[in-house]
């Protein structure tokens, strides 16, 4: 039986904190994502299970804690229709803003229990975690997120973002260059995180090229760069699961695939001999790539020529 903690202390709480961000960071560290069971077996302190959100609620402070410990915005589930079709309407708040981004009430009562603490934690400068959805049940940690305004006229908070690597007061950025430059991270990594989601999901979970069914090992890999201003936008048309190994060769050209869908093997690779593995992919040499159930989601004939032409230029 877990004994009675009593009423939690400022010690307690950073101490409990601190052990629940180092355990986000761990998990953030080997997974693109956070999925709902994670978040919903919490971490252990002092033998004690603590809940890292409240299933039911956005905004959550568990019992063993002084003050607020993590907002989630969940990615809506649109019923029959494609989750990631509305994937940049769902983040376009996030993605066009340079230092804060709304987070509402919860209800229209500024004092309920969870609009309390995120006053509390406005007041205080308390740091938190903030789980973004990526994609229904999918979520990316932002460690440390921290409430820089708390307005009740409008019933919402202000959300900003610090260093990662720091965890006292310092990590809140007091200029416009800094908030900038934290927000702008964590923009890329829910671009990175979402787009590899919807792509993966698109393919069945496998690699175009080998079928690999494997998740973990696999890559969204852009067909055209994402710093190309007028067809790298991350969207599925522009992506393709790769293996680690399929996307480290599509990026060296070592492999093509031109606008018919066809994989092309180039002659350095062809030429040489070197076990299984070099075999298998040399066996790719004519293939079509598997393709997606949907129309919609098959590569775009013309990023993929263009990419072709750099394979055949290069390769």
């Amino acid at each position: 039986m877990i004994p009675d903690m009593g009423t939690p202390t400022s010690l307690d709480d950073e101490r409990i904190r601190t052990a629940a961000f180092a355990h986000v960071n761990a998990l953030s560290a080997i997974r693109d994502h956070l999925s709902s069971s994670d978040l919903s077996a919490g971490f252990i302190v002092d033998g004690e299970r603590i809940p890292l959100v409240n299933p039911q609620r956005g905004i959550f402070k568990p019992r063993q804690l002084k003050h607020l410990l993590s907002i989630r915005t969940v990615f809506p589930r649109p019923g029959a229709k494609i989750w990631y079709d509305d994937q940049r309407r769902v983040h376009r708040q996030l993605y066009d803003s340079h230092d804060f981004v709304d987070y509402a009430f919860m209800g229209d009562k500024p004092e309920a229990a969870d609009n309390r603490w995120l006053r509390e934690a406005y007041e205080q400068r308390i740091p938190i975690i903030y789980f973004i959805g990526v994609a229904p049940g999918r979520f990316m940690a932002v460690v440390p997120a921290y409430i820089a305004d708390w307005n009740p006229n409008l019933l919402k908070a202000s959300v900003g973002f610090g260093n990662p690597a720091q965890y006292d007061e310092a990590r809140f950025p007091d200029t416009a260059p800094a908030r900038r430059y934290a927000i702008r991270s964590v923009q890329q990594r829910l671009h990175q995180s979402s787009f590899r989601q919807a792509v993966i999901q698109a393919y069945g979970m496998r690699c175009a090229l080998s079928g690999m069914p494997e998740p973990l090992l696999l890559d969204a890999a852009h067909i055209v760069s994402d710093k190309h201003e007028t067809m790298g936008q991350p969207v599925v048309p522009n992506g393709i699961p790769l293996t680690k190994l399929h996307h480290a060769a599509f990026d060296a050209h070592l492999i093509g695939i031109d606008p018919d869908y066809r994989i092309h093997v180039s002659e350095r690779l062809l030429v040489q001999r070197d076990g299984p593995v070099l075999e298998a992919m040399k066996q790719l040499q004519g293939s079509c790539i598997r393709l997606p159930d949907r129309v919609r989601d098959r590569p775009d004939r013309d990023r993929l020529a263009e990419r072709y032409e750099a394979f055949v230029r290069l390769g």
